[in-house]
């Protein structure tokens, strides 16, 4: 059993998937409109409520916000699920993130950009952890998301479903947006220290980057997913206002 202890994890699991929350626990003093609101929320759903004291809130979930949901761990999807669901697919594939900090900003992102699902490997990577949950402020609820044993595999069998696949990484053949992110596509981006591996790398059809002009020789990956993100997002919207002018 996951515990949450976020408010905005505990409000999104609810709007998702609420069969998946056990009960909730409620600070018994000094609720908040943002706390009765969750209450609220709750008893729509038909959800146990508890209250609790903040020492025993605080023995639960340390860093809680006044709540804690006891929550069963979210299931994955199958890469092959996740492309039924997408007319055009738009997918990012993350290379071994290990901070949770990281991969939940890339999830919220992703969720903010309408991407279609997130595809994670199995080890040497981070899982959707609480920390995770909270970082991606619940979006993660809403992403579907694959888990596989093999992501080069992985990576192979998406290339012949049809996506191209764009791999972020300083130094790269070209410039983030030189490339046509209309059709299917899968943004690739590498761990914190190490990058892509070889042979994920070697899978991509583009290895771009992002134009570096102050002291620093690297951004953090979930800024740098933000952008390649947001440029699928920006040229789509163009392609979109153009083939209603014709």
């Amino acid at each position: 059993m996951v515990k949450l202890g976020r408010i905005n994890a505990v409000r999104e699991v609810l709007r998702a998937d609420c069969r998946r929350v056990s009960r909730i626990l409620l600070l018994e003093s000094g609720s908040t409109p943002r706390l009765r609101e969750l209450a609220e929320l709750a008893r729509a759903r038909q959800i146990p409520l508890h209250t609790a004291s903040k020492k025993q809130l605080d023995r639960i979930c340390p860093g809680h916000q006044g709540v804690v949901a006891l929550v069963s761990p979210k299931g994955f999807m199958t890469m092959e699920s996740i492309l039924r669901q997408a007319d055009v697919p738009f997918l990012l594939i993350l290379d071994g993130v290990e901070d949770p900090q990281n991969l939940g900003a890339l999830i919220r992102t992703a969720e903010g950009a309408g991407v279609d699902g997130v595809v994670l490997p199995e080890r040497r990577a981070a899982g959707l952890t609480p920390a995770v949950s909270a970082a991606s402020a619940g979006a993660v609820e809403h992403m579907p998301i694959a888990r596989v044993k093999n992501l080069a595999r992985a990576v192979e069998y998406l290339k012949n479903s049809g996506l191209w696949l764009v791999g972020a990484e300083v130094g790269g053949d070209g410039s983030w947006d030189d490339f046509d992110y209309t059709g299917p596509v899968g943004l690739v981006l590498g761990s914190e220290g190490k990058g892509l591996r070889p042979l994920v790398r070697r899978s991509c059809d583009a290895i771009l980057s992002l134009p570096l002009y102050g002291a620093m020789t690297s951004l953090n990956v979930s800024a740098a997913g933000a952008v390649f993100m947001y440029e699928v997002v920006r040229q789509r919207k163009l392609r979109g206002k153009q083939s209603r002018n014709l």
